[in-house]
């Protein structure tokens, strides 16, 4: 019978994901607008990457293909074709045949160059949010701490529930900042994955493209 007059307490009521992020803080503004510049950032320049970086398997073979049968509009047709950075970089180096070998190759290399950076634009940003994000939810969780202890100081009671209540709130903005900070470490690193393929690939193209010159002169 005793059991029946037992309280039961109540479990504590689940905050939403929105509540929880609205506990943060005025903080959580500017990491949440570093949120959507990664996610802006990220897909704007996988769109880019995956249109530039698109080359078909036989492009280099179809190019030596016309440059063995002194086709070299019919070369240039085929490399204008594709708007790709390898068709942009092929294209300089086939309006500049006739030039010496060490002036093609030249141009060629500050075509891969203007295509590079064309590739890491707005990139730099990402690093500079992977590493401001997490210092930001630092700053913000260090903030709402000496707000705790001053309320402490002033009401003179140290209460566990006061300061784990106020505490949990605070330590948000870590977790927000470190979250939106390996999002765009992740997303700097991804992406410059497929620049530094295309850095390969163009390396071994030109130098096939500039034997290929060499074996028609």
């Amino acid at each position: 019978m005793y059991g029946l007059f037992l309280q039961i307490p109540e479990a504590p009521a689940e905050l939403s994901l929105f509540e929880l992020i609205m506990k943060g803080g005025i903080v959580m503004i500017p990491i949440a607008f570093l949120s959507i510049c990664v996610v802006y950032i990220t897909v704007e320049r996988y769109l880019y990457l995956r249109a530039v970086l698109k080359r078909p398997s036989n492009f280099l073979e179809t190019i030596s293909g016309h440059l063995k049968e002194g086709n070299i509009n019919g070369a240039k047709a085929y490399a204008s074709h594709f708007q790709s950075s390898t068709g942009f970089v092929m294209r300089s180096g086939l309006d500049s045949i006739g030039k010496p070998i060490r002036e093609i190759e030249s141009t060629m290399e500050s075509a891969t160059n203007i295509e590079i950076s064309e590739m890491e634009k707005n990139m730099g940003y990402l690093g500079v949010i992977a590493g401001v994000a997490p210092m930001l939810g630092f700053v913000g969780t260090i903030v709402g701490i000496i707000h705790i202890f001053y309320d402490i100081s002033l009401s003179d009671n140290i209460s566990i529930g006061i300061i784990a209540g106020g505490l949990y709130e605070k330590m948000i903005t870590s977790g927000a900042g470190l979250l939106v900070g390996i999002l765009a470490y992740t997303s700097y690193h991804i992406l410059y994955q497929g620049i530094h393929k295309f850095t390969r690939q163009i390396q071994k193209d030109s130098f096939e493209f500039l034997k290929s010159i060499q074996a028609r002169s």
